[in-house]
C-alpha cells in the first residue's frame, strides 16, 4: 500500500474506506436496501430519458433539462454506489490513489452540474410564468443548449479543481478514510501536505457554483411568486404553482442536504451524521427525482400512458 519516497516517509498508494458500519447484520440490511435504491435509480432515470426522447409532446425546454438531470443523477449515484456496495461484501475495502481522485472528480462533476441544471430549470420556469409570450424566443433551442453547456462546463471546471488538488496532496501517514467514498475533507485530514492553499481552491470553486445557482433559483422564484400573486384567476394560479412544485421539492431536498454538509459548522454534527446525509443526497435523491417529477406531472403521466397503450395494442 505504500512506497518509499525518502528515508523517513512512505507514500500512500492505496486507501482503506471505512464505509458506513462494521456491524455484519446492518451491513447485509444496508446492502439490500442500497442495491434496491440503485436499481430503482437506474431504471427510473433511464425511463425518464427514454420517455422524453420518444414522446413528441415532451419536446419542450423543461423536459429537455429534465432528461439531462436524469442523466446526471445516474452518473452521480454511480460515482459512489457500486463501490459502497462492494464495501459491504469485503472485509477491507481499498481503493487506489488514482481511483480515489477519479471517484471524487466524478462525484463533484455530477453534483456541480446538478446544481447548475436546477438553476437553469428555475430560469426556464421564470420565463414560462413571467414572460409567457416571449417564452419561445427566450428559451430557444440555442439558448437551452448554451445553458446546458454552462452547466456541464461549470461542473467540469469544479471537478478539475478538486481532482488537481487531490493529486497535489501527499499522503505519508495513515491511509484510512473515514467515509464510504473518497470525499475531499477526510482526505485533507490524513494528508501530510500543507493544505492551507489546497483546501481553499476547491472550496471557492464549489462555493461559487452553489451560491450562483442558489441566487438564480431564489431570484427566479421571487419573481414567479410575485407574478402568481398578481394573477386574478384561481385556476391560473393553481396551474402556475403546479408547474413549479416538482422543481421546488427537488431543489429543497438537494440544497437542504448540501447546506447541512458544506455550510453548517463542522462541530455541530458528527462524522456518522455526515455519512448519513451524504448517502441521502448522493444515493437517495437521484432515486427520488424521477419519482417526484413523474408522480406530480400530468404531461409525463399522460405520455407514459400513451406509450404503454401503443405497446399493448400494437
Amino acid at each position: 500500500m505504500k512506497n518509499i519516497i525518502d528515508g523517513n516517509h512512505t507514500a500512500v498508494t492505496r486507501f482503506i474506506l471505512l464505509g458506513l458500519t462494521h456491524d455484519p447484520v446492518l451491513q447485509v440490511i444496508l446492502f439490500v436496501v442500497i442495491l434496491c435504491i440503485y436499481v430503482v435509480t437506474i431504471f427510473g432515470n433511464l425511463s425518464t430519458i427514454i420517455l422524453i426522447r420518444i414522446s413528441s409532446q415532451l419536446h419542450h425546454p423543461m423536459y429537455f433539462f429534465l432528461s439531462h438531470l436524469a442523466f446526471v443523477d445516474i452518473g452521480y449515484s454511480s460515482s459512489v454506489t457500486p463501490n459502497m456496495l462492494v464495501n459491504f461484501l469485503v472485509e477491507r475495502n481499498t481503493i487506489s490513489y488514482l481511483d480515489c481522485g477519479l471517484q471524487l472528480g466524478a462525484g463533484v462533476f455530477f453534483g456541480s452540474t446538478e446544481c447548475l441544471l436546477l438553476a437553469a430549470m428555475a430560469y426556464d420556469r421564470f420565463v414560462a410564468i413571467c414572460n409567457p409570450l416571449l417564452y419561445s424566443a427566450k428559451m430557444s433551442t440555442l439558448v437551452c443548449a448554451q445553458l446546458l453547456l454552462v452547466a456541464y462546463v461549470g461542473g467540469f471546471a469544479d471537478a478539475c479543481s478538486f481532482t488537481i488538488c487531490v493529486f497535489s496532496l501527499v499522503f505519508c501517514g495513515p491511509n484510512v478514510v473515514n467515509h464510504f467514498f473518497c470525499d475531499f475533507a477526510p482526505l485533507l485530514e490524513i494528508s501530510c501536505s500543507d493544505t492551507s492553499v489546497l483546501a481553499v481552491v476547491p472550496s471557492f470553486s464549489a462555493g461559487s457554483i452553489i451560491v450562483v445557482s442558489a441566487i438564480v433559483i431564489a431570484v427566479s422564484y421571487i419573481y414567479i411568486l410575485i407574478t402568481i400573486m398578481r394573477m386574478h384567476s384561481t385556476k391560473g394560479r393553481h396551474k402556475a404553482f403546479s408547474t413549479c412544485t416538482s422543481h421546488l421539492i427537488a431543489v429543497t431536498l438537494f440544497y437542504g442536504t448540501v447546506t447541512f454538509i458544506y455550510v453548517m459548522p463542522k462541530s455541530s454534527f458528527s462524522t456518522d451524521q455526515n455519512k448519513v446525509v451524504s448517502v441521502f443526497y448522493m444515493v437517495v435523491i437521484p432515486m427520488l427525482n424521477p419519482l417526484i417529477y413523474s408522480l406530480r406531472n400530468t404531461e409525463i403521466k399522460g405520455a407514459l400512458k400513451r406509450q404503454l397503450g401503443r405497446k399493448i395494442f400494437s
